[in-house]
């Protein structure tokens, strides 16, 4: 599996949760949601449909294969752990921003340590 740059993990963590909530993403709606022109969205998705991950042809709907799905629930998974992290047990402003930028750089088996401390966090303060 070939490693995307941070821009494709995010496009693709976008194109995953409008696959979520509408059955399919759009163009146009991953443009407003990440702030970024029609034309880079374009750009992005063609990497992406050559990498395999996602189906996509002009002018039409958006969807993952099955590659491209397994790739964005990991991204997703980070950023939600992350923004947990940031927000809930060290109450930063800006979690989601920060969540957004260590989920690129941070490794798998340290998203684990954060997944078990954060359980272990919880478990501590309901008592």
């Amino acid at each position: 599996m070939e490693k995307l740059s941070h821009s494709q993990e995010d496009y693709l963590e976008e194109i995953y949760v409008q696959v979520l909530n509408n059955g399919f993403a759009k163009v146009t709606d991953i443009a407003k949601s990440l702030n970024v022109k029609k034309a880079s969205v374009t750009a992005a998705l063609i990497q992406l449909t050559n990498k395999g991950l996602i189906n996509y042809s002009p002018y039409s709907s958006i969807t993952l294969t099955l590659d491209g799905e397994k790739q964005a629930k990991k991204i997703l998974k980070k950023h939600k752990i992350l923004n947990e992290l940031f927000s809930e047990v060290l109450n930063l402003n800006d979690a989601s921003q920060i969540a957004c930028e260590v989920e690129h750089l941070i490794s798998d088996k340290n998203v684990e340590k954060i997944t078990k401390f954060i359980s272990n966090y919880k478990a501590i303060m309901k008592n």
